[in-house]
């Protein structure tokens, strides 16, 4: 996949058909976008282009606008890749941008990218302030000579799949449905930077995650991860919380690896959320914490769930 930061393509390049949107999370809705085009692509001799911005546009506008991100760029590559997408145009969303016309955009768009097909969701807008929408995109058809494709919506239990709603999902602690509208488990990667260590002086000595505070953080309590360390993967119970037993104040994500004894401070590590095991609990004593974590263990090792390349 050819990554294009903020250029237009060779001259060379024909028909090119093009996703657009924002793709957050690359949910289930998202990719009926990505694999529209790139069967388009492949039907017609052309490339497969997906469209975005580096930079969620809400927070260039207001910079005290805060908007957790399902998805950070990387990750965004990284399954676009496996999706086998030709070229990703990253976008930087800036002034000229965020000033420019719907019917201004969409001539910049075709005359850039040599558009031969446009592909977007059914709610899909643009321009300035959000002016253009289908039906605009539907007008100049003729005009600029290329085709439209509006996807419907993708539902799960009747509920159409948005990444405003993954979010609330994430937030709720429901990262199980989160799972099923991204077809992955939700992530969260960082180092692995010194905690209290206070788990390993009781049996469970846990990697304390370096948080990124432009991602959405689960709900405060206990959950069945798989986690990724060199490429291997293992199982994990991760805890989002403050440590309330032990009267702690920050908040952390600290993960018990099964079966793992390496020294890993200071390497990258992914961990993957499966199942919410429980609620964030303030004991009595250390030994009660102690016989639940023993509980939380059991958890994980009677769950098959193990994670592959395919969802990862």
């Amino acid at each position: 996949m050819l990554i294009y930061d903020n250029k237009a393509l060779d001259e060379e390049s024909k028909n090119n058909y093009i996703a657009l949107g924002s793709f957050d999370g690359l949910h289930l809705g998202h990719l009926s976008l990505v694999r529209k085009v790139k069967s388009l692509a492949e039907e017609n001799g052309g490339r497969s282009i997906v469209f975005t911005f580096k930079n969620h546009p809400r927070t260039f506008i207001n910079i005290n606008n805060k908007v957790e991100l399902i998805m950070t760029n990387e990750e965004k590559i990284n399954v676009l890749q496996k999706e086998g997408i030709d070229i990703l145009a990253f976008k930087d969303f800036d002034e000229k941008m965020m000033k420019m016309m719907p019917d201004e955009f969409i001539n910049w768009l075709c005359k850039t990218y040599n558009v031969k097909g446009i592909v977007v969701g059914f709610n899909f807008k643009f321009g300035y302030k959000n002016l253009g929408d289908v039906q605009l995109l539907k007008k100049f058809e003729e005009e600029y000579r290329y085709k439209l494709y509006v996807m419907e919506p993708c539902k799960i239990e009747d509920e159409i799949i948005s990444s405003t709603t993954i979010r609330k999902e994430l937030a709720d602690g429901n990262v199980r449905k989160a799972f099923n509208m991204l077809s992955r488990p939700y992530i969260l990667s960082g180092k692995v930077i010194d905690g209290k260590k206070l788990g390993r002086t009781i049996g469970f000595p846990t990697a304390n995650l370096a948080i990124n505070k432009q991602k959405v953080i689960p709900k405060k309590g206990v959950y069945y991860t798989n986690v990724k360390i060199n490429e291997k993967i293992f199982k994990g119970i991760t805890s989002v919380g403050n440590n309330p037993t032990v009267n702690g104040q920050e908040l952390t994500v600290e993960t018990y690896i099964l079966d793992f004894s390496n020294d890993i401070y200071g390497k990258e590590v992914n961990i993957y959320f499966i199942d919410r095991i429980r609620d964030e609990i303030k004991f009595n004593n250390i030994n009660e914490l102690i016989e639940q974590l023993k509980r939380d263990k059991k958890f994980a090792e009677k769950s098959s769930e193990v994670i592959g390349q395919n969802n990862i």
